[in-house]
């Protein structure tokens, strides 16, 4: 028997960043995006898996992308008209004292992601850096660039064919 998974990949945006827990010049997690077919930005994730020096070495390079909430795709006037941002989600429902307040940038920046599957519209776990996309445009990163899963009648693929 072999398990199969499958690897996909999406360019997204960098929209925001939480500090690392071991004090604040260190990147902790960088916050995803895609555009939607309205234009709004969606959260639809985070990566997170660097070695502590390139933690470090991200925090001095995202700065020139810091900006306030005015203005932001994530502000607080988004989530008052029910979209779901990283804002309304500042509190970790695994981890009841957990700050998952976040850093707004600029969204200029695309990164390419592999990740496993959707589960909604976020990414279902984790999403893995990949590679930074200077050439990608970030309005350019939709949600229509996601692999449809095939999906299956399951009674078809279990007939066997008998009555």
């Amino acid at each position: 028997m072999f398990k199969v998974k499958h690897e996909r990949t999406a360019d997204c945006v960098v929209a925001g960043y939480r500090v690392h827990k071991s004090g604040p010049d260190a990147i902790g997690s960088l916050l995803l995006g895609l555009y939607k077919d309205d234009g709004g930005l969606a959260s639809v994730g985070v990566i997170g898996a660097f070695p502590m020096k390139r933690r470090q070495e991200l925090f001095a390079e995202l700065q020139q992308l810091v900006t306030d909430f005015d203005g932001h795709p994530w502000a607080w006037a988004k989530q008052e008209e029910g979209d779901r941002t990283p804002r309304n989600a500042e509190g970790s429902r695994w981890s009841a004292g957990k700050d998952l307040s976040f850093v707004p940038l600029r969204p200029e920046l695309v990164v390419e992601v592999r990740y496993d599957h959707m589960e909604g519209d976020r990414f279902r776990h984790t999403a893995q850096f990949n590679r930074w996309r200077p050439d990608r445009d970030p309005e350019s990163c939709t949600y229509a660039q996601l692999e449809e899963p095939v999906n299956f009648d399951l009674a078809s693929v279990l007939e066997t064919g008998r009555p």
